[in-house]
């Protein structure tokens, strides 16, 4: 009896974890990494595990993600340390709404005055403070205070400031309104184009086949794949640094080494990778319900 009370707990546990998964996080999202100039007028200013970007101008800067409340005061100080101000943030961006990128930005917009612009797809998510959200919006570990978007943007708009231009790519999936972000980065006698990937991954939970909340899931992945398959890309980024191999380039980069953020073939490396666990997971749902 005691045996089947420990397999039927060791089974609920299996079965909860996934939600609960997402909510809880990971150490990394909240541990300092130092902040630094990627190329050019591109900084990386985030944690160890969630990616943060500030692009420079002499009209002020765009930042790429706000991230969790805990994460402001990181975010706040790695700006400061490379010697720029925080209150000088004109724009605020994320690459998709979910919690871990966009949970502060009513913080951020509040203590810089920064624009909100985000994917029409995701405006009612951020809004609802992630209450709309087709999987987690029902979790309250995952929702977060709302925050008004200043700006409703659609695919293949452009977000300029300064000189700079940044195009939104929406790649959806991850969530209906996820965006890839590109630009052009001048850096001495080069000029490179960077890829900053919203998210290809298909959370655990995710439901690719017969889903009522997001019955055109699989249909946006396909799409998602074409347009990331479709960029140029020099320099390879993304919303969380493992997707990039932050902890392992960083060194190398510090080590004076050629730029190795520089990456075309990593970029499709992990594309090609990240559409095989996608096509790999659609075929199980799709057998599972036959």
């Amino acid at each position: 009896m005691r045996l089947r009370l420990l397999i039927l707990s060791s089974l609920c546990i299996s079965i909860l974890a996934p939600r609960h998964a997402f909510a809880q996080g990971s150490p990394d999202w909240t541990e300092p990494f130092p902040p630094f100039r990627i190329a050019g007028n591109l900084y990386y200013v985030g944690s160890k595990g969630l990616a943060n970007y500030l692009i420079t101008t002499p009209q002020g800067n765009i930042l790429i993600n706000s991230d969790l409340e805990a994460n402001v005061p990181l975010v706040e100080a790695s700006i400061e340390k490379l010697g720029f101000k925080f209150k000088d943030t004109k724009i605020l961006l994320i690459s998709h709404a979910h919690w871990d990128h966009d949970a502060s930005s009513a913080t951020i917009k509040e203590k810089t005055g920064a624009k909100y612009m985000v994917m029409d797809a995701d405006v009612s998510v951020v809004e609802s403070g992630g209450k709309t959200d087709f999987q987690y919006g029902s979790s309250p570990a995952n929702l977060y205070k709302p925050a008004k978007v200043d700006r409703v943007l659609h695919d293949g708009d452009e977000v300029r400031l300064g000189g700079m231009v940044l195009v939104a790519h929406l790649t959806p999936g991850h969530t209906r309104g996820c965006t890839t972000w590109t630009m052009r980065v001048t850096d001495g006698a080069n000029t490179y184009n960077v890829v900053i990937i919203g998210s290809p991954n298909v959370n655990p939970g995710y439901k690719l086949v017969n889903n009522p909340a997001y019955p055109q899931i699989a249909e946006d992945y396909e799409r998602m794949w074409r347009v990331l398959k479709s960029l140029p890309c020099d320099i390879f980024l993304g919303a969380h640094g493992g997707y990039f191999d932050l902890e392992e380039k960083y060194p190398r980069l510090k080590a004076g080494a050629v730029n190795p953020f520089i990456d075309p073939d990593g970029y499709k490396k992990y594309v090609d990778e990240k559409e095989r666990e996608f096509r790999s997971e659609l075929a199980k749902q799709k057998l599972a319900i036959k």
